[in-house]
């Protein structure tokens, strides 16, 4: 079953959380936080939901929120003000931004790995990952 989490602003997308999915929860939400920030729904030095609030509104462990936190926080994406909460970098959007770029670099080389151990041609990838692109550009994704 997925989970959609409401971040509590009119312009946030929708945070969606699927158990079911091979990718662990924890970067679930570090994508989901991380797309935000990269598109500018989260500002510098605005405040990201709580640890809290995360984990009730995803209904997963706070475990799994900090340790998505603390991803964030290293990539340098969002800081923490002690008893303030967390906050996005002054710099959190090009961070996010970079990160979002190597998180995309080595999902494509593990799959162009993958079709090439399987036996696939050069052209063949090329023609999946067109078709991939193509869908979803389709959707709006």
């Amino acid at each position: 079953m997925s989970t959609l989490v409401d971040y509590g602003t009119q312009e946030m997308p929708v945070l969606k959380i699927d158990p079911r999915r091979h990718i662990p929860i924890y970067l679930q939400i570090v994508d989901g936080i991380r797309t935000a920030v990269a598109a500018g729904v989260f500002l510098p030095g605005e405040a990201i939901p709580t640890l809290k609030a995360m984990s009730l509104k995803a209904h997963v462990n706070p475990n799994t929120v900090q340790k998505a936190y603390d991803e964030l926080a290293r990539e340098g994406v969002i800081y923490s003000r002690r008893g303030k909460g967390l906050f996005v970098a002054e710099n959190g959007k090009a961070a996010a931004q970079t990160s979002a770029r190597q998180a995309v670099h080595r999902a494509l080389s593990e799959g162009i790995r993958s079709g090439r151990a399987a036996g696939m041609s050069v052209k063949e990838v090329r023609s999946l990952f067109t078709a991939a692109l193509d869908e979803s550009s389709k959707k709006g994704s």
